[in-house]
């Protein structure tokens, strides 16, 4: 008891103590209770308050402590958050800058190849355009015609020969070879299906670059190919002008026509002002080599004029089966030499007989020794005579065609049997009908 009556006056006076004085005695006092003096007044405190004050009292200048501390680091932490905030918005708008200008690169892109594309379509459509042009100028281009000919009575056998360019019908009748051109159908079905083709093109050129290159190429492939039909009818248009235009020369100048060509023949009803046919200086191998085709043209119809007035066709239908040749022979009546001035073909009576070019009717009716006989005057100093015909089926001043039908074989006159006795004159001189006929086979076998 008298330690506790110690401790107790100790803390009695322990308002006249320091506080490590209080805290040493209290430390030293008993357990049991804790005793606070301050200004005359005393307060006890169990263990737990004590410790609870105590630790109270710690946290809350631990807490001061972190505060003044964070305080003092605040602007220092925030500054480096900010900066780290900025340096991540650089970073994406670094790359959305970069993702802009990729996406830039490839519309850029995108718009050059739809103008590119759009320009190669331009061209492939005006080329399209002058293609059909081209077409629709061949198809008004004839190709040769045949020089005239006597239209056959039998059908033409279903089995015809070919040539390297075509078909070619053979006129078993005048012994004339008619080429027949192959249509150029083809070539202008397929340049006007190209249109559709390129819009189809420009309809799926979105999905890429390659495929629309693609079809741009198929689409270029199929007009080089339309062009090159083009350029290869044009190449056998010139080929067949030239050539025919050469082989009626060489038969015209072999009959001594060269210089009489075109010269007092009857033409075909024409007329109009000269208009010159002129070549632009820019004009393309297409525009020169049409150019050399209708001057060839031109002078092949000039040619052909002049060869239909020259009896180069057979007068009967049929193969040639002579009675008699021209010169001399016996008389068929007398049994002396005479001058047989045509020839005598061997036909039936009636059988129809054809003039062997064009021309005039000059006389017709009977003619002593010829019997009923027709003739012609074909112009340039060239006639022929038709005799012992049965039949006379034209008049004087007549306007006669090529294979038209003059009369009919008959044996009027002085004649043995029915035949056609056909003379070739050139200035009222009789000439060997069969160098004309030879010609004729030639023009014929050639044309």
């Amino acid at each position: 008891m008298s330690q506790r009556a110690s401790v107790q006056n100790s803390w009695a006076d322990s308002g006249r103590m320091s506080p490590a004085q209080v805290a040493k005695a209290a430390a030293s006092g008993q357990r049991a209770g804790y005793t606070i003096a301050h200004a005359g007044h005393q307060f006890r405190l169990g263990p737990l308050t004590f410790w609870i004050a105590v630790g109270s009292l710690v946290i809350m200048a631990g807490w001061s402590l972190a505060t003044r501390t964070y305080f003092a680091f605040h602007d220092d932490v925030l500054s480096r958050l900010i900066a780290r905030q900025k340096e991540q918005q650089f970073a994406y708008e670094d790359r959305i800058a970069e993702l802009r200008a990729q996406v830039d690169r490839i519309t850029s892109r995108q718009l050059l190849n739809q103008e590119q594309f759009e320009q190669k379509l331009e061209q492939i459509m005006r080329r399209q355009s002058t293609l059909e042009s081209r077409a629709s100028t061949l198809a008004g281009v004839p190709g040769p015609a045949p020089t005239g000919s006597i239209k056959p009575t039998r059908p033409t056998p279903m089995a015809e020969p070919m040539s390297a360019n075509g078909p070619l019908k053979v006129s078993p009748i005048s012994d004339t070879v008619i080429f027949t051109p192959p249509p150029d159908r083809e070539a202008r079905l397929e340049s006007r299906e190209l249109p559709a083709t390129a819009r189809r093109v420009a309809n799926a050129a979105k999905p890429t670059v390659a495929g629309v290159d693609g079809a741009l190429a198929r689409l270029q492939s199929s007009l080089d190919r339309v062009e090159s039909r083009q350029i290869a009818t044009l190449n056998t248009l010139e080929e067949r002008y030239d050539s025919k235009a050469k082989r009626i020369r060489g038969v015209l100048t072999d009959l001594g026509m060269d210089k009489k060509a075109g010269g007092g023949l009857l033409a075909p009803a024409t007329g109009g002002p000269f208009v010159p046919l002129t070549l632009r200086k820019d004009a393309g191998s297409f525009e020169r080599q049409l150019y050399r085709i209708h001057v060839a043209r031109a002078s092949v119809d000039r040619l052909t004029r002049t060869l239909g007035a020259v009896p180069v066709r057979k007068p009967i239908v049929g193969e040639i089966d002579l009675s008699s040749s021209f010169g001399v022979r016996s008389d068929p009546f007398l049994g002396r030499p005479a001058m047989h001035t045509g020839l005598d073909f061997r036909s039936g009576s009636g059988d129809p007989v054809r003039a062997t070019a064009t021309g005039t009717v000059e006389s017709a009716g009977w003619n002593g020794g010829y019997g009923k006989m027709i003739e012609i005057d074909h112009g340039n100093g060239f006639s022929t005579r038709y005799g012992h015909l049965s039949e006379i089926e034209v008049k004087v001043g007549q306007q006669i065609k090529i294979g038209q039908t003059i009369g009919r074989v008959g044996s009027t006159g002085r004649s043995t049997g029915p035949h056609l006795h056909y003379e070739t004159r050139i200035d009222g001189d009789a000439v060997d009908p069969q160098k004309f006929l030879r010609a004729g086979l030639r023009l014929g076998n050639a044309l």
